[in-house]
């Protein structure tokens, strides 16, 4: 095993965030078995919720972001960029492009999301409320950013389709 410096950026990114899912996953499926989806739908997304404004506020001071509030769209976008280098890997198999002014677009491999293959595993997907788009509008609410999402999102959409895939439209 190579010593830490010898580990490439992308390599230590993708572990730890292979370790963070993993352990949200075990997390949820324990919530799951304790006390029944709707009780760890519920849980998920208030751990969701409280935990949006401190990882965002982590996220600005690793990119050395100082101003307390964004103005533009492309300030914005700039931040997303950065940020999704840190915290969505390929493993998730999430596409984030932004198609034009003021708009976030996200689309997921068919049936390859990896919440949604997890909940597949443990046999909640008909009933799991997706938290992973409920996670990037925590992001935004915790940063003030106002916007739409479209389409709103409460089960996994790859339950009614083979993809999963929307926009955020923003506000400025």
């Amino acid at each position: 095993m190579p010593p830490l410096n010898k580990i490439r950026t992308e390599e230590l990114v993708d572990l730890l965030n292979r370790c963070w899912m993993t352990h949200d996953g075990m997390w949820f499926y324990h919530c799951l078995q304790e006390f029944g989806i709707e009780k760890a739908n519920k849980l998920n997304k208030a751990a969701i919720k409280s935990l949006a404004p401190i990882e965002m506020k982590r996220m600005k001071k690793a990119l050395g972001i100082a101003k307390e509030q964004f103005q533009t769209f492309q300030e914005v976008k700039n931040f997303f960029i950065l940020a999704s280098e840190l915290v969505i890997p390929d493993f998730m198999n999430a596409a984030m492009s932004f198609p034009e002014e003021n708009i976030l677009h996200w689309e997921f491999k068919s049936k390859k999301c990896f919440a949604y293959k997890g909940m597949v595993r443990t046999g909640a997907i008909d009933q799991y409320e997706c938290g992973v788009i409920y996670r990037i509008e925590c992001w935004f609410e915790s940063l003030g950013i106002k916007y739409r999402v479209s389409p709103k999102i409460k089960k996994c959409l790859m339950l009614t389709g083979e993809k999963c895939y929307g926009d955020f439209r923003f506000n400025f």
